[in-house]
């Protein structure tokens, strides 16, 4: 029996998790049926990997004798390591490639590749998919699957990215944990992803072995995944520093890899990308930091003009160049959060509610010790601005 850790649809944030016969062991969300976790919208799981040689036996010991196969696809090649971590390329396997220089259609990503789930992608500008297969040098029944895809921009590739991390969920509750790799990465106990420039990443630890235990899985993912994504992240193009927008962000308080970023619509508003959002905690107090940086002052102006003709907005004194207060609400039935957007320069940024903690059902008193105080919005936009 074939066991491929795949991500549990309720998860937070959509990490792959290990293989269900195992998966009730692990103490990572989705085990045991994801029981008390919600949903998180519409990011699907990660597509399932499509490899020539997917489903063939288990390697022999001498498999990557010969330094394992080739990547021959030309335009993924340098990226490509021919081995890592113990693994190398399937000899007897070639890669599936997909959209621009591809084989295959991106008609055919939507039906094989991603397995009808490639919508999500196609938002982000994907435009080329590369699909390969490692197997473990020492003959054990493990292998590693890699869905390299490329995007238009680096914005796409970056906020799919985040997607894959942050989802809708709560970054507090994650199990996730930052890998150094690329301009930016994660790993979980069965999967590892890689961002930089316009290519995303993502490899997925493989099992036949039945007996093998949670720890055991989590040990070989790192050593497999872990290997070949910090090899894949240094040899990708691009530069490693993240986007403007995100490396504005804060950093103290921040929860770790609690980023989500947003090419174009967000916070309920339309055509005000790229952005960036921060989620951040102190003791019981949550609150999320956006900023938006642009290449000129106009561009600045008018993205704040998104935020101070919404209904409702206050102007308010004494913050940036300008500023206002808003309540947002991104969609019908999420919270309403109370945010303070100011402009200085070519950079808005704000400070507002989590509202992950606004729960509308609990009295108000109750909700303040979760949430900032008006003036301590004011301190902590006063001070990033500084």
């Amino acid at each position: 029996m074939r066991l491929l850790a795949r991500r549990s649809r309720c998860s937070r944030p959509r990490f792959a998790l290990v293989a269900p016969l195992v998966a009730s062991l692990v103490g990572v969300p989705g085990a045991a049926g994801c029981k008390g976790e919600e949903r998180t919208g519409d990011v699907p799981p990660p597509p399932p990997s499509v490899s020539a040689s997917a489903g063939a036996s288990a390697a022999p010991a001498n498999l990557c004798a010969g330094g394992g196969g080739k990547d021959t696809d030309a335009v993924s090649e340098p990226f490509i390591p021919r081995a890592g971590g113990g693994y190398c390329l399937d000899p007897q396997g070639e890669p599936k490639t997909y959209g621009a220089q591809g084989k295959l259609s991106m008609d055919e990503v939507c039906t094989t590749a991603f397995d009808g789930e490639c919508e999500v992608y196609k938002r982000f500008g994907l435009d080329r998919v590369v699909v390969l297969r490692y197997v473990d040098g020492g003959g054990a029944p493990n292998s590693v699957e890699v869905n390299l895809s490329r995007f238009s921009t680096a914005d796409g590739a970056y906020a799919m990215f985040t997607k894959r991390v942050v989802a809708d969920g709560d970054p507090a509750r994650a199990t996730v944990k930052p890998l150094d790799a690329g301009a930016a990465a994660a790993s979980s106990s069965s999967n590892a992803y890689v961002w930089r420039g316009q290519y995303l990443a993502e490899l997925t630890f493989v099992t036949e072995d039945t007996k093998m235990t949670p720890q055991q899985m989590a040990q070989a993912n790192d050593q497999s995944t872990g290997a070949i994504a910090r090899d894949i992240g240094s040899k990708l193009p691009g530069s490693t520093d993240l986007l403007p927008s995100a490396a504005s962000l804060p950093t103290a308080g921040r929860i770790s890899l609690g980023l989500a970023y947003y090419p174009k619509d967000a916070l309920g508003l339309t055509n005000v990308g790229p952005l960036a959002v921060g989620y951040f905690k102190d003791g019981d107090k949550r609150w999320r930091d956006v900023a938006l940086v642009r290449t000129d002052v106009d561009a600045a102006k008018e993205v704040f003009r998104a935020f101070k003709l919404r209904p409702g907005a206050l102007p308010v004194k004494g913050l940036g160049d300008e500023a206002v207060q808003v309540i947002l609400q991104e969609a019908p039935d999420r919270a309403k959060a109370e945010y303070l957007v100011a402009r200085k320069g070519t950079t808005v940024a704000a400070v507002g509610d989590e509202e992950l903690v606004l729960d509308p059902s609990t009295p108000s008193d109750k909700l303040a010790p979760l949430k900032l105080t008006r003036d301590e919005k004011t301190q902590k936009l006063a001070a990033w601005l500084k």
